[in-house]
């Protein structure tokens, strides 16, 4: 019904930048807010950086001044730009989205695939 579709991950020095993308297709009546969220394996996925629908942003401390989130509203596109990367930052990076399908439906989870970044030292 919907789908989230990310895409820009891959594989990057250490101090080099990569683009994230995620697209929101299928029965959308509004989205509220949209994360990106990364994990490794073996490890709990964490939040990376969030942004409403207003474009009120967060993001995690480890993150701060190098990531920057945005968002599309006619295309239902969340976007991560990830400056400065670090070794620590390479994860499986996932996107997540509350989506209402209708105006009379409540808030629905959505998640992404998930695209691997990799930053080498």
């Amino acid at each position: 019904q919907v789908q989230l579709v990310e895409s820009g991950g891959g594989l990057v020095q250490a101090g080099g930048s990569l683009r994230l993308s995620c697209a929101a297709s299928g029965t959308i009546f509004s989205i509220n807010r949209m994360d990106w969220y990364r994990q490794a394996p073996g490890k709990q996925r964490e939040l990376v950086a969030a942004i409403t629908s207003g474009g009120t942003t967060n993001y995690a401390d480890s993150v701060k001044g190098r990531f920057t989130i945005s968002r599309t509203k006619a295309n239902n596109t969340v976007y991560l730009q990830m400056n400065s990367l670090k070794p620590e930052d390479t994860d499986v990076y996932y996107c997540n989205a509350d989506v209402r399908v209708s105006a009379w439906s409540g808030l629905r989870e959505y998640w992404g695939q998930g695209t691997q970044v990799t930053v080498s030292s």
